[in-house]
């Protein structure tokens, strides 16, 4: 921990982060980090975690703990069970967020944090008032950017360029000027990066 943050109970927060994890440790999809496997979700949780310190390394208790739960175990939500539709698809992403806000409260809870503490992490991870809260928009940025950075070659690959071109328009959208600035220091294939450049392509 930076000494710029300092939990209320240091105990209690740590305990938090080590459920998110083993909850998120129990992911049965893999991905490769230093060219080992780890857990999906547990490399996202970390992943999200960093880039949100890294934006904003003064970052509160409660939008910490809700980087390292906002995707908590997503896999028992597969996307196939629901109509392979673009209502399906958004009907999925909605229930997908109660899923992660009801499980991150029910750990919080039982690790005795206030009602309050666990109802403001429950916004973030609902992005309740997004774009007027600033932790969430820091939040939103480090999503961004770990689809940029992680997400955005697996996507490509499988994906027509003008849906991915798309797909990168919404994000920019969505993207604080700071976000933007690290979005293009990170290091992208050629073809990630024609992408980028003909999705920023001014009309």
């Amino acid at each position: 921990m930076s000494p710029e943050f300092q939990p209320i109970d240091t105990a209690r927060f740590e305990a938090a982060l080590r459920r998110f994890d083993d909850e998120n440790f129990r992911d049965p999809n893999s991905e490769t980090v230093d060219g080992k496997p780890q857990p999906r979700e547990l490399a996202y949780a970390q992943w999200l975690t960093g880039w949100v310190l890294k934006l904003s390394p003064a970052a509160s208790e409660e939008l910490r703990l809700a980087a390292r739960c906002q995707h908590l175990c997503r896999w028992k939500i597969p996307r196939n069970s629901y109509p392979m539709t673009r209502p399906g698809y958004l009907k999925w992403r909605a229930d997908l967020k109660h899923f992660h806000a009801e499980r991150s409260g029910e750990i919080l809870r039982e690790l005795g944090y206030p009602d309050s503490v666990v109802a403001r992490v429950q916004e973030l991870n609902l992005k309740k008032n997004f774009p007027n809260d600033p932790e969430g928009r820091v939040l939103e940025d480090a999503l961004c950017l770990v689809f940029l950075e992680h997400q955005l070659g697996d996507l490509a690959a499988k994906t027509a360029d003008d849906k991915v071109i798309t797909a990168l328009q919404k994000s920019w959208k969505k993207m604080t000027p700071q976000a933007h600035e690290e979005a293009l220091k990170l290091n992208y294939t050629p073809r990630e990066k024609a992408l980028i450049e003909r999705a920023l392509k001014p009309v």
